[in-house]
């Protein structure tokens, strides 16, 4: 199996300088007799399958979480049931640890064969030289499946580099109960219409005296929460950055900033706060409405089971002359290319799991989300129906290897405009002078 990019120490190095905050052998094989000739889609041992034991290396921070321990578990015994000369060893870490952990493994000749990825974790797999194209890993028919813009938001430079398993854009969920208690009588479509609902809830408590916050936008440094500002700049037709990866703002990308200002000034949106920190107010009641990934829902519901009695979704807001639309993001697969035997065993389970046999019952009850390929359309949980078109709209945003920091820069502004208060045209300046030097680094 041909190696698609040289794994060098410089590689891990550089890829290891990367602040990764957010959300075996050299095989990895037990027994495998891989040999380096031909592609997993083509060679004669992935058409004929292989019958020797195989070990497979799946990186997955999710096994840690015990909203998804038992779905993932339930994987494992299936596929290994299906195959079983395949067994699958999850190699664990926290979220905010796992791509370092990964790394560190290559490092140490020790290589996993499938991650378990966030779409903005693809960039430093491929930068690392860990990433193989899906291209050359997969079925031609499966992956011709795959709704085209989906496919678009995993790709570096053409190629296909992250699988996903389902998507979402940064999606309006909001509490029935206290919008109708606050005479909201339609949910917010734009953000000025936002406001004005803001200006209803406001003063609101919970039966226990607690304050009910308007609205939720996560502003904490943690590299995830780029991707959520990232995508208030596309709610008002505005650009980061541009298909170069070099920075590309204009006004639209000030108005998102000065709309975030304005919603801390007037106490309407939490600060410096986590998308879990969002939705723990949300499950208890704190919070009215609040921007979150479709698949934050399963954080909403372990809190409080009853939430899905007041949860419902709404399509991204729009703001000035933009029409709502917002950024792409998934869970995904990231696929390693260690030799015939174990990119057919890894081609296998990639397959295996995105279907709508394994994943209907997770995605309508354990962690709502988007379906991404055409045999997945019926899919869609009902909770989401209202928001269905949020990742038809979305925009893929350009996977250059520097943006998990270029995310972390997006949370300096939005600290900057809210938590000290600056000047939104001063922040902006600040953040043009310290982004630039990160893209040229």
């Amino acid at each position: 199996m041909k190696k698609y990019m040289k794994l060098t120490a410089a590689a891990l190095a550089a890829a290891m300088t990367l602040s990764l905050t957010a959300c075996g052998g050299g095989a990895g094989s037990s027994g495998s007799t891989a040999t380096d000739s031909g592609s997993a889609a083509t060679s004669e041992g992935a058409e004929e399958g292989y019958t020797e034991e195989i070990t497979l290396k799946v990186a997955n921070y999710a096994i840690l979480e015990s909203g998804y321990t038992e779905f993932w578990e339930g994987v494992k015994a299936g596929f290994e049931e299906k195959y079983p000369n395949i067994t699958i060893e999850w190699v664990t870490a926290p979220y905010g640890e796992m791509v370092n952990q990964v790394i560190n493994m290559a490092g140490g000749g020790d290589m996993v064969d499938v991650i378990f990825s966030e779409l903005i974790w693809i960039p430093t797999f491929v930068d690392a030289g860990l990433a193989a194209p899906a291209e050359e890993m997969l079925d031609a028919d499966f992956l011709a499946d795959f709704y085209p813009n989906v496919l678009e938001a995993h790709q570096v430079d053409g190629q296909t580099y992250g699988v996903p398993l389902y998507a979402s854009s940064c999606i309006l969920y909001y509490n029935k109960d206290i919008l109708e208690q606050a005479g909201v009588e339609s949910v917010p479509t734009t953000y000025d219409e936002l406001m004005a609902a803001c200006e209803k809830i406001d003063g609101m408590t919970t039966a226990d005296g607690n304050k009910i916050y308007p609205f939720g936008m996560p502003t904490a440094s943690v590299a995830v929460v780029g991707s959520f500002l990232n995508s208030m700049v596309y709610n008002f037709g505005g650009s980061v950055l541009a298909d170069d990866g070099t920075l590309a703002i204009d006004d639209g990308f000030t108005q998102a900033f000065q709309t975030l200002k304005e919603l801390d000034d007037k106490g309407y949106n939490p600060q410096n706060s986590k998308p879990k920190d969002l939705r723990n107010l949300f499950a208890l009641g704190q919070l009215a409405m609040y921007y979150d990934q479709s698949w934050g829902f399963n954080g909403v519901s372990s809190i409080n089971p009853d939430a899905a009695n007041f949860t419902a979704s709404a399509m991204p807001l729009k703001g000035g002359d933009g029409d709502g639309a917002g950024t792409l993001q998934s869970h995904c697969f990231v696929m390693v290319d260690n030799g015939d035997a174990q990119a057919w065993a890894a081609k296998e389970f990639v397959q295996y799991v995105i279907t709508p046999e394994v994943l209907t019952d997770y995605m309508n009850n354990i962690t709502p989300a988007y379906p991404v390929k055409g045999d997945m359309e019926d899919c869609m949980p009902a909770m989401l129906e209202a928001s269905a078109d949020a990742t038809t709209q979305a925009i893929p945003v350009p996977l250059i290897p520097a943006l998990n920091d270029f995310n972390l820069e997006l949370c300096t502004l939005a600290q900057a405009v809210t938590l000290s208060d600056e000047d939104v045209d001063t922040a902006i300046a600040e953040f043009e002078s310290s982004a630039n030097a990160i893209l040229a680094g």
